[in-house]
């Protein structure tokens, strides 16, 4: 560990507003105008910012995003070890949660550089608040994948977590998330819309998976979106708290095509989707239909 007398500056991380700017806080003001270096993820929001909260940004800003953090943080945090302040902004919310920063905070730890943030308004945490539903135990699991078939496997895997469940979603994606949704969960799973958080049009939709995915197709929001999804009932946990072998599931697969007299192809192909693996993965149904061979013969 460093001496405390050794003269270092330090990197802050705020949250700006996601909507509102009368929740800019005081500390974000000062910062603001008294950082030597602004690092932020578009300057042009940066300084539509300062405007808004009549702020004079006095100190050096730079462009500090996806496609350069990792090549631009240790040159940030040379300027920390000078004695600069280093203030660490995204467009809206907290750096590092789906946003630039965590290059520079990893970095700073690894040089043991003084890292330290100033929290703030946070789509997440607004959501959940907002949601109905339980917030003792939750995860955040950022955007959906864009892919339909990316997007059901990773809420399979899914389909066993017990805490609340929080994502963000575009709004050009969202009829084909919600499709997905009640593809993967059912339609009873209880859940929140949550649209243009601390803005004059926020919007709250609470029910059921099927209940939101019928407002989402006759009235398509519109903004940054926040979903909110309750986790998993002990019932539904007990239902699915071990992975099928290859041979429980080509004997169901056989026992279904012998019952309906289906193909056995087609009978491995529907016991194989509505089991899914643990990972959100499925079964091979090479292996299924070997296994079904031998259970004929």
């Amino acid at each position: 560990m460093r001496n405390e007398e050794d003269n270092l500056g330090k990197v802050v991380l705020a949250a700006t507003p996601i909507g509102n700017m009368g929740d800019a806080s005081s500390r974000l003001i000062n910062l603001l105008e008294t950082a030597d270096i602004v690092a932020a993820e578009d300057t042009r929001r940066l300084y539509d910012l300062a405007n808004r909260l009549g702020v004079h940004v006095s100190g050096q800003v730079i462009a500090y995003h996806d496609h350069n953090e990792h090549n631009k943080a240790d040159g940030l945090l040379d300027k920390v070890e000078q004695g600069n302040t280093v203030l660490v902004v995204s467009d809206a919310g907290m750096p590092t949660i789906n946003d630039p920063g965590l290059a520079i905070v990893r970095r700073a730890i690894e040089r043991d550089l003084p890292v330290t943030c100033a929290p703030g308004p946070s789509a997440v945490l607004d959501a959940l608040a907002l949601s109905g539903l339980p917030t003792d135990r939750f995860c955040y699991e950022g955007f959906l994948p864009r892919k339909s078939g990316d997007r059901q496997q990773h809420l399979r895997s899914l389909l066993s977590e017990r805490r609340t469940i929080v994502f963000y979603e575009a709004p050009h994606r969202i009829a084909e998330s919600m499709e997905d949704l009640l593809a993967v969960f059912g339609a009873d799973r209880k859940m929140a819309l949550c649209r243009e958080l601390t803005k004059d049009f926020e919007e709250i939709r609470r029910g059921t998976i099927s209940q939101i995915c019928k407002s989402v197709e006759n009235d398509p929001p519109r903004g940054e979106i926040v979903l909110v999804i309750a986790g998993a009932s002990d019932e539904e946990i007990k239902q699915r708290n071990i992975d099928l072998s290859v041979e429980q599931l080509a004997q169901m697969s056989y026992d279904l095509s012998q019952n309906e007299g289906l193909r056995i192809k087609d009978a491995i192909t529907r016991i194989v989707s509505q089991n899914p693996l643990s990972d959100g993965s499925f079964a091979n149904r090479k292996e299924v239909y070997a296994a079904c061979l031998n259970i004929k013969s």
